[in-house]
């Protein structure tokens, strides 16, 4: 019993603190509104049909002249538009009811309309445009008529049950009255095929149009049929989410179903998730720290009914540590948007901090903010030192924002030393900044050349330059340069450039004698070179390996001619003489490859020769072959 109750005790803990985040870090602010104006506006000057019936609902046409030529348009558009019947129908009615226009519909087109119901129709999408048409003319959809729609809206979701089918099947249950509270049941079927994008966002897959239209439909049945909210509060934030990232949608009918789906959602008091945010940057100002937080609905209009009490807790970032608790916000607006809370008494240092907001208890948010500090130069000393240290360095104080009235003068034997203390202005204590330079200037040849200045152990920022050594940085250019000290960082609300002196730098000019080190110009052109073939072997050496080659040859002539040739069986006629000549065409073909061909011109010659010898030679095979047999018979 112990350990159930732990388990329930434990749920609801995991329960409320879902329930309190209910926030999201932005909203549908003006200009979002305005650009989606734009879209409006551009839809309704289109040629598309859809895009003038999604804009002619958001914009109102005052001009007569305009709202006339776009009535006698949408008609033109009707007729030629290749959409089902069933949904450019809805469009030109709709259309034509939102401008107003004087012209009548055609009367068979507004009887197919309301005798549609009458027939059997085909997809939950087809009921949906049919009964909303109706809706737009005023008819009254009688009680049979539902049924018989309910009954066969249900068929249908046996058979299609895709996310499209349900939407459809949603919008059109709320039109139907009591006769189609079974969809309700579906609710959960259509919620649980949402796809968690890095657990910050919930879509369906389709996009915005069937992400907009289940949750517009499930919405509408749960509120219809006096049913529990469809999704809990952590699911409204992330389809929040995921509806504010499609902001910049560009179609009339996207603007259109996102607005409505973040209506749809706002007015869901159990779930719908709030708007709380900074106004401004978030940095705030060491001298009067106000934080300034705006709470709204996801369209960035004030709440109904707005909260009540409005408190933050602030922490260092850096540590963690608690710098106050339960800081109340006062509402500083007509409209309770704006709340305000005074920091000074908490004296913030600089650093970054984390607000965690808590509204009535329910809504939670954690914003960080940034105070501001200011920066002091305690001291700073300029000064010309030898580089040897052969004599006393000669200092110089500045003071901020003064600049030395000498001009400094250094040569190449000599330094430029500067050293300056920044401390912070509430604190008065040393601080450390992200960009800390010396900027040297020649006015006369626009040039300059810029140093980082260095903190040492002391913190106290120094810079050291060798002017000898860096003559080459400034391609020993002499002359009067202007000494600059800047410092940045993006906690400081004074960050400065300060002209602390002139300087005289003397370089001695390089040696004109030696070589540059980089040339400039076009390389040497390399030109590709094959390899040098191989030294040939002297001519006699030649002579004698083509003389032991072709020795064969003459010891078989001589053997014949000792042994003698037994030509008794060799006939005359064209197959022989064609194999012999074919055998000796390929010979002598290789003895022409060995002069001059190469092997692809060899191969082309030899392949139809070799297909002569080799028939020819078939052939005389074949005749020996039977001149024996017949002497073996006989």
């Amino acid at each position: 019993m112990l350990k159930l109750g732990l388990t329930v005790l434990c749920v609801l803990c995991a329960a409320a603190t879902t329930w309190s985040a209910r926030t999201v870090d932005s909203h549908l602010g003006p200009k979002d509104l305005t650009r989606l104006q734009k879209v409006f506006v551009d839809g309704l000057s289109s040629n598309d049909l859809q895009a003038i019936f999604f804009s002619s609902q958001n914009i109102e046409t005052t001009d007569a002249t305009t709202k006339e030529a776009i009535c006698k348009k949408i008609v033109t558009l009707h007729g030629e538009s290749k959409l089902n019947n069933f949904e450019k129908d809805y469009y030109l009615v709709g259309a034509n009811r939102n401008l107003r226009c004087s012209s009548k519909l055609p009367e068979a087109l507004l009887s197919k309309i309301y005798s549609s119901l009458e027939s059997q129709l085909a997809t939950t999408q087809e009921i949906y445009y049919r009964i909303a048409t109706h809706k737009i003319l005023g008819v009254q959809v009688s009680e049979a008529t539902q049924t018989k729609v309910a009954k066969r809206l249900q068929e249908l979701l046996k058979i299609d049950d895709s996310l499209s089918g349900l939407g459809y099947g949603f919008n059109v249950a709320i039109e139907l009255g009591t006769s189609g509270s079974f969809v309700a049941n579906r609710i959960e079927d259509a919620i649980v095929q949402a796809d968690e994008v890095d657990g910050k966002l919930l879509q369906f897959e389709g996009g915005l149009s069937i992400t907009a239209l289940i949750l517009n439909g499930v919405f509408g049945v749960a509120k219809a049929y006096n049913k529990p909210a469809p999704v809990t509060a952590e699911q409204a934030v992330k389809f929040s989410n995921y509806l504010l990232s499609r902001r910049s949608v560009q179609t009339a009918k996207g603007a259109h179903v996102l607005i409505e789906a973040l209506k749809t959602i706002s007015g869901s008091a159990k779930v719908a998730p709030i708007c709380v945010q900074l106004i401004g940057n978030g940095q705030l100002e060491a001298q009067s720290p106000t934080l300034n937080v705006a709470i709204v609905d996801l369209l960035g209009k004030p709440l109904s009914p707005a909260v009540q009490s409005v408190s933050a807790k602030i922490l260092v970032k850096k540590d963690n540590s608690v710098l106050a608790e339960k800081v109340q916000l006062v509402s500083k607006s007509s409209d309770k948007t704006t709340y305000v809370a005074d920091l000074s008494s908490l004296k913030p240092v600089r650093g970054i901090y984390q607000a965690e907001l808590n509204a009535d208890g329910v809504y939670t948010q954690k914003l960080q903010l940034k105070v501001l500090g200011r920066v002091k130069v305690q001291t700073l000393e300029l000064g010309i030192a030898e580089s040897d240290a052969s004599a006393a360095t000669r200092k110089q104080t500045v003071s901020f924002p003064s600049k030395l009235k000498d001009t400094l003068s250094a040569d190449s034997t000599q330094k430029l030393l500067l050293k300056a203390v920044l401390i912070d202005e509430s604190s008065s204590k040393p601080i450390t900044v992200h960009q800390a330079f010396v900027r040297l200037y020649n006015k006369e040849a626009d040039k300059e050349i810029i140093f980082v200045a260095e903190q040492d152990s002391s913190k106290a920022y120094k810079f050291d330059m060798d002017v000898g050594n860096q003559g080459k940085n400034f391609n020993y250019q002499s002359g009067v340069y202007n000494i600059y000290l800047t410092v940045g960082d993006a906690s400081l609300s004074n960050s400065f450039e300060w002209l602390l002196a002139d300087v005289q730098l003397k370089f001695n000019q390089p040696d004109r004698d030696s070589k540059p080190s980089t040339v400039r110009g076009p390389l040497p052109e390399i030109v590709h070179q094959f390899r040098v073939p191989d030294k040939r072997p002297p001519r006699i050496v030649s002579d004698i390996f083509t003389g032991l080659c072709i020795t064969p040859l003459v010891l078989l002539f001589v053997f014949w001619g000792k042994l003698g040739i037994n030509v008794s069986n060799l006939s005359l006629s064209p197959s022989t003489i064609g194999f012999h000549v074919g055998f000796g065409g390929i010979l002598a073909l290789f003895f022409v490859f060995w002069l001059q061909l190469n092997m692809f011109q060899t191969l082309r010659l030899l392949i139809p020769i070799a297909v002569f010898t080799f028939l020819c030679g078939n052939r005389v095979l074949r005749k020996l072959y039977a001149q024996r047999n017949a002497k073996n018979a006989s």
